[in-house]
């Protein structure tokens, strides 16, 4: 028999590598600048033409590398981290297993320059799809330049599967973010198809995080601080006025690495509890110090996910510590908190002795001369039930509410009135009416959605959308990075009624809004509209026109909680069912259930 096993030629094992390192241009710039950071710069620029797909260019001051370390380093596995295994347990760099420029080499065109300051000259090396094209001595600066050129070029069904270039900038972006705000220290800069988006000097935490997410910012935010023997946390959380359903400023590090961690995340959501609403997320900027044994980050392709030694000890120390910065600064309402001092983090260490707590007995005491007795006790305890009643007197019947609000239509509509509705209103959010098989229920707020997608909808075929302008133009600052998503949709915008325009670096003015839009905040219609951009919605293969219209909508919908006349959910139900898809939002939300007469019975079984 045949042998069937063969030994993957080293550029075959790059490219399947790079499938798991390498995943979209975001990947190439994070691995470039964790390299940048590791060699000590603190000056990084990152120049980007077609989200990536054309060009991606990082240039530091860093150290630099020599001749025999440039070509060394596109070597697989070639790392300066790691000598013996021990190591993987102390790692306290970012890229540690050298397989990042190996992996871009074999899937791209790649140029390095790089030089060490006490060099004359540097190195030029050239390498395409793992082949090596070129390498010379060149003068260059002090430090290093990758430049990657068409990055799949080689791998046509990877590079067809990116995603638009309003996709991949929304990677790159939260990539970015994720750096710059473990290294408040290091000068960034971002271009963008030729002209500077981003530029982030280097100054303290708190200003870093005012100058990615807009100043706005700062006085929402408070400091959290605690030291313990197994780590110490530092950082920001915001205040809950901040709090948002979707939050994209929320931000866990150990050891500046950047981290998911959904224990830790219940821990200060916990923290949060009955101080925001529920489904909403605050923001938080939280880093975790501690010793590099005590972690494991080998566990994910990424490096994201992290195994720690004692992960319900620091639960209760993340989760006091952040209820201790709410309490100090007067967020919530606390007990003993001494503003200027620290709280006692309480902490079990397992590998402490477990001594029994010392009881001491009283063998003096005498129950029976305190001087109680049964009768007093009772009437002490008549005196309180005589007002019992004075407890419910600032309660409403919730359940009379409930009734009423269920048949409201009866009082409205005389008995003898023939035209009565066939719909009620169920608590102001759900329209009720009997069918043949049981009884139909009808979420009103979704129903609305799907009327104004499909109206927005064929407004934008008919090239009919009106604008409605605005007495008073609003101007709306928003942070660097979300301006450079809000601007790749621009045109988009004005094309279905948004009159919009960009004046000034990181502002907006709002002159017109499309028609149905007109009575609603423009500052949350562009709120919601940079929440999609950033959730990446268009990833399930909708054009721009038709996200905006989903946006939209979904914005300009009835709120719940709007009692309805007859005659309004008449309109409504009409509407809904002229649509060409009645049952289900455009993102798959259900608007009609159907009650079978058979479920109803068996209630009363």
């Amino acid at each position: 028999m045949n042998d069937i096993i063969n030994l993957l030629p080293d550029s075959v094992a790059n490219q399947i590598a790079a499938g798991e390192v390498i995943q979209r241009p975001a990947s190439v710039i994070k691995e470039l600048v964790e390299n940048s950071i590791d060699a000590g710069a603190s000056e990084i620029t990152i120049s980007i033409k077609d989200a990536g797909k054309t060009l991606i260019q990082v240039s530091d001051n860093g150290r630099g590398m020599s001749e025999t370390d440039a070509r060394m380093a596109f070597e697989r596995h070639a790392t300066s981290k790691i000598k013996a295994t021990e190591d993987l347990f102390s790692i306290v760099s970012m890229g540690f297993r050298g397989e990042a420029l190996a992996s871009i080499a074999a899937v791209a065109d790649v140029e390095l320059k790089t030089k060490q300051e006490e060099s004359s000259v540097g190195t030029y090396i050239n390498i395409k799809g793992s082949t090596l094209i070129k390498q010379e001595a060149i003068a260059c600066n002090t430090g290093s330049n990758f430049i990657i050129k068409n990055l799949f070029f080689n791998i046509p069904a990877r590079r067809k599967f990116l995603k638009k270039d309003s996709t991949e900038l929304n990677h790159i972006i939260f990539e970015f973010q994720k750096i710059a705000l473990a290294n408040a220290d290091i000068s960034f800069t971002l271009f963008n198809n030729d002209k500077e988006n981003i530029r982030l000097r280097a100054d303290s935490l708190k200003q870093r995080i005012s100058d990615i997410f807009g100043k706005s910012i700062e006085k929402n935010i408070v400091p959290i601080e605690s030291k313990t023997e197994i780590l110490n946390i530092y950082g920001f959380i915001g205040k809950p006025e901040i709090a948002k359903k979707r939050n994209r400023e929320q931000f866990f590090y150990v050891n500046k690495r950047y981290m998911k961690h959904g224990y830790f995340y219940k821990a200060l959501i916990s923290a949060y509890e009955n101080i925001i609403p529920k489904n909403y997320n605050p923001s938080f900027f939280i880093f975790f110090e501690i010793s590099p044994d005590l972690i494991d980050i080998n566990i994910h392709p990424q490096k994201i996910e992290i195994n720690f030694e004692d992960t319900p000890g620091i639960f209760q120390i993340l989760r006091a510590s952040v209820k201790q910065a709410l309490g100090r600064f007067n967020i919530v309402p606390s007990i003993d908190f001494d503003r200027d001092g620290e709280i006692a983090v309480p902490y079990f260490d397992k590998n402490k002795e477990i001594v029994s707590p010392e009881i001491k007995i009283d063998e003096g005491y005498n129950p029976f001369d305190t001087g109680y007795s049964a009768s007093k006790t009772y009437t002490q305890n008549s005196r309180k039930e005589q007002n019992w009643d004075k407890l419910y007197s600032d309660f409403s019947n919730t359940e009379d509410d409930t009734q009423s609000n269920m048949f409201n239509h009866k009082e409205e509509t005389p008995e003898t009135n023939q035209n009565v509705s066939k719909f009620f209103q169920i608590r102001n959010k759900y329209i009720a009416t009997p069918v043949k098989s049981g009884l139909m229920l009808i979420n009103q707020k979704r129903a609305h959605e799907r009327i104004l997608y499909e109206s927005f909808i064929s407004s934008m075929e008919l090239g009919t959308i009106p604008s409605q302008q605005s007495l008073y133009p609003t101007e709306i600052e928003i942070d660097s990075m979300d301006f450079i998503l809000l601007k790749t949709v621009f045109n988009e915008m004005k094309e279905v009624g948004f009159n919009i325009e960009s004046n000034k670096e990181d502002f907006i003015t709002i002159y017109g809004l499309p028609a149905h839009l007109d009575n609603i905040n423009p500052k949350i219609i562009i709120e919601n509209i940079i929440l999609s951009l950033r959730e990446n919605v268009n990833d399930l293969k909708k054009d721009t026109k038709e996200l905006l219209a989903e946006i939209n909508s979904r914005t300009g919908a009835l709120h719940y909680g709007i009692k309805l006349a007859s005659e309004e959910i008449d309109i409504l139900i009409e509407n809904l069912f002229s649509c060409s898809m009645p049952n289900y939002t455009n993102d798959g939300r259900k608007i009609i259930s159907i009650i079978n007469y058979e479920d109803i019975e068996n209630l009363f079984n």
